[in-house]
């Protein structure tokens, strides 16, 4: 019995063409489907005291990043069936306290040579340093710092979450080509805080606005969620906001503290952006663009919520593996490695654009969200910001600003 059929109807030379056509694919199934392989991913998470609601339609969020990455586990085993590839996530979270060197040296003897690093700045180091993390591609999935990609950037370190440098270059390209180039920055005391001025400071520079007023928020508001806590907001947030006249209030706030009670109560009536208001964003669950809906349904189907910037982060990190394995044919690490940090590589992220990484410091080149609450506002890179290379570059650190050395 034959093990195809080809339709009689067709001209002997079409039945040729196709029957030759199903050998060729038949060739590049058939072996990988009788001997799949398997590549495993590590992930390296840690436990974190998820923030207090701000308010009751705020959800408590402990498992983001991790949900992304295993979403990016399933994407990778749909993609890559048809070529006898399989892939497994290997989970490990700190809890608080734990350094990530045992963690990394488990995944080195496992033979795992990449790995989600879903930690903040300082255990990203720790964990790219390890003893066996040299074998090892890691993808900073959570630290948006500024020193990753620059000073203490590391050779064996690709960048999926967008860096302060990218989202502020984000914004501030959406607020000079509305014309609100007079800027209020109120700053956070918090060092995350500080982190994102400077980084507000600095677009604002690079794209012609002018911060006309630069202060720190020093009032500590009363809950708001109190009996009369919106009556005292109502008289402090006026107070704090009485300044010379601007354009946009541009709020760094990364700590959540204060930035989400200033819409609607601040002296002037004036757009509130940054951190809070309309905000730049790695990701944002009203993006449905670009076929977004449907990575956004698949999100929430497995995770029940909605996906979030670093669950985007850590899914882009799988996806890359899983796109240069099927581009490759290959699950072979070293030829994936090298396949990641070249020109040829291209990873569809509904966001528009291919994205790919810098060679100069390992940073995802991405565009930037701007959302608002309910609806996505714009993406940046705008219209009119050209880049001798490609737009994407217009955000964050370019090669010229570079400090990485590797």
């Amino acid at each position: 019995m034959p093990i195809f059929d080809v339709p009689l109807g067709l001209p002997a030379l079409g039945r040729m063409r196709l029957a030759l056509t199903f050998l060729v694919l038949l060739a590049l199934v058939a072996p990988g489907l009788g001997e799949p392989q398997t590549m495993v991913i590590g992930y390296l998470g840690e436990q974190r005291k998820p923030p207090l609601p701000l308010g009751p339609l705020d959800e408590v969020v402990t498992d983001d990043g991790l949900q992304g990455a295993r979403l990016g586990i399933a994407d990778n085993a749909s993609t890559g069936r048809f070529l006898g590839q399989q892939f497994r996530l290997q989970e490990i979270t700190l809890k608080p306290g734990e350094m990530p060197a045992e963690a990394v040296k488990e995944f080195a003897a496992a033979g795992i040579n990449f790995l989600i690093a879903d930690l903040d700045a300082a255990r990203l180091l720790q964990a790219s340093d390890a003893p066996g993390a040299e074998r090892m591609t890691l993808f900073n999935s959570r630290a948006p710092d500024e020193r990753l990609r620059q000073e203490d950037c590391r050779k064996n370190v690709l960048h999926t979450i967008p860096s302060r440098a990218m989202l502020a270059d984000g914004l501030a390209q959406y607020l000079v080509w509305k014309r609100w180039q007079h800027w209020f920055l109120l700053v956070g005391a918090h060092p995350e805080d500080r982190a994102m001025a400077v980084a507000f400071r600095r677009a604002a520079t690079r794209f012609g606005a002018e911060i006309t007023i630069d202060q720190p928020w020093t009032f500590r508001p009363a809950n708001g969620r109190a009996d009369t806590g919106h009556v005292t907001l109502q008289t402090e947030i006026p107070a704090a906001t009485q300044v010379s006249d601007y354009d946009v209030l541009v709020v760094a706030d990364e700590a959540d503290e204060f930035g989400a009670y200033l819409e609607g109560r601040t002296a002037f009536p004036r757009p509130v952006a940054g951190t809070q208001g309309l905000v730049a964003t790695g990701w944002s669950a009203v993006n449905e663009e670009w076929g977004a809906t449907q990575l956004q349904d698949r999100f929430h189907k497995q995770a029940g919520r909605w996906m979030l910037p670093s669950d985007y982060a850590a899914w882009l990190a799988v996806r890359s593996i899983g796109e240069a394995a099927t581009r490759l044919h290959s699950l072979d690490p070293i030829a994936i490695g090298k396949y990641l940090r070249s020109n040829d590589f291209l990873l569809a992220g509904f966001k528009g654009q291919g994205l790919s990484f810098r060679p100069w410091n390992g940073q995802m080149r991405q565009p930037v969200l701007i959302a608002g609450p309910r609806l996505l506002v714009s993406n940046s890179p705008q219209p009119g910001f050209l880049h001798q290379r490609t737009p994407l570059d217009t955000l964050g650190i370019d090669l010229e600003e570079s400090t990485c050395k590797f």
